[in-house]
C-alpha cells in the first residue's frame, strides 16, 4: 500500500492548478527544484507519470487527474474534521443544516416546528447545487438536497419525490396542451447553470436541448421562462408556489420525479445527524402531498 503525504498532495495540487513549476513553486514558497523532485518522487511511489511536461507545458495525464479529484476530496475532508471539531468544542454545539430554498422550504418549516422553540438547529440557505459541497467542507453538518448532483463522499435518505411539469410563456404554442411529454420539448432551450454534469443537464433539460441562459436559482429560472428565453422542467410544487399570468405549467408524464434527499458525512455516527434524518424522513412521509399536476 501507498501512503502519501499531505505535503505531497499539497505540492501535486498546486502544480496540477498552476500548469506551471514556477507559479506552484512561487505559491508554496518554495525554490522549483526541490519542487520538481517531490513531484518526480511521488510519480515514483504511485507507480504512474502525473503530468505531462516539455519547454513549452505541463498537463494532467489520466491518473494525474484522478488523483487532483481525490485530493481535492482529502483536503475537503481534513478541513471538514477541524470545523467539525471546533463546532463540537462550543458550550452548546448546534447541528448546522443546509438547504436549497424554495423547494425544500416546507418541509425545512414543519421540521424546525418538530425541533420546538430552541431546536440547536443552526440553518444556511445556500444556492443552487452548493449543499453538498457545504457538508463535504465542514461547513455543514446535513443538508436537504435536490437528486441528481454531485453527492460523492455523502450517504443519502430520499425524502420526498414529486412529478415535474414544463413551464412555458404563456404565448407559446405548447401552452395551449393539457400535457405534454419530453419529446414535445427536443430541441427547445433550457436554462443552464454554469457547473452541471451530463446526468444533471439530462434530468433538467428536455430531449436534445437547445442552450438557454445561464441562471443561478429558482427566481432567475422563472424569470428567463416569463420572458420567453427559455422553457423549463420544475418540481410541481415549485410551480405551485409561483402561479403567475406570464407562464403556462403543464403536466409531462414521462419526465422522471424531482426528489429531495437529506445528505450527510459518508459513514458518520453523529446521533444529532441520525435524529434529524429521521425527524425529517417522518415528517415528509406524513406530509407527502398529493401529485397532482399543476397547471394554470
Amino acid at each position: 500500500m501507498v501512503d502519501l503525504e499531505v505535503r505531497e498532495l499539497r505540492y501535486f495540487q498546486a502544480v496540477a492548478q498552476e500548469l506551471n513549476f514556477s507559479r506552484a513553486a512561487e505559491r508554496l514558497g518554495i525554490a522549483q527544484p526541490p519542487l520538481s523532485r517531490a513531484i518526480r518522487q511521488l510519480e515514483r511511489r504511485v507507480g504512474t507519470q502525473l503530468f505531462e511536461r516539455d519547454n513549452r507545458r505541463v498537463a494532467l495525464t489520466a491518473a494525474g487527474a484522478v488523483l487532483m479529484d481525490e485530493a481535492t476530496q482529502v483536503f475537503n475532508a481534513i478541513s471538514a474534521a477541524a470545523l467539525r471539531t471546533r463546532r463540537a468544542a462550543a458550550a452548546s454545539p448546534a447541528l448546522v443544516v443546509t438547504a436549497k430554498p424554495m423547494v425544500t422550504t416546507d418541509l425545512l418549516r414543519r421540521i424546525l416546528e418538530a425541533y420546538g422553540p430552541d431546536p440547536g438547529l443552526e440553518v444556511v440557505i445556500s444556492g443552487f447545487g452548493e449543499q453538498a459541497d457545504l457538508v463535504r467542507d465542514g461547513r455543514a453538518d446535513v443538508a436537504l438536497l435536490g437528486l441528481p448532483g454531485d453527492h460523492r463522499g455523502l450517504d443519502l435518505q430520499v425524502l420526498t419525490s414529486e412529478p415535474r411539469v414544463a413551464a412555458l410563456p404563456t404565448g407559446h404554442p405548447l401552452a395551449g396542451r393539457a400535457g405534454l411529454s419530453r419529446h414535445d420539448l427536443a430541441g427547445l432551450p433550457f436554462p443552464r447553470c454554469r457547473e452541471t454534469s451530463p446526468a444533471e443537464r439530462s434530468f433538467w433539460g428536455g430531449d436534445d436541448p437547445a442552450d438557454g441562459p445561464v441562471i443561478q436559482d429558482s427566481s432567475q429560472l422563472l424569470e428567463a421562462v416569463a420572458l420567453g428565453q427559455a422553457v423549463a422542467l420544475i418540481p410541481a410544487s415549485l410551480a405551485a408556489r409561483n402561479r403567475r399570468d406570464d407562464i403556462a405549467y403543464r403536466p409531462v408524464p414521462d419526465a422522471c420525479p424531482y426528489e429531495i434527499a437529506a445528505g450527510w458525512p459518508a459513514g458518520s455516527r453523529n446521533p444529532a445527524i441520525a435524529h434529524f434524518v429521521e425527524t425529517a424522513l417522518g415528517l415528509a412521509t406524513a406530509g407527502r402531498p398529493s401529485e397532482r399536476s399543476a397547471q394554470s
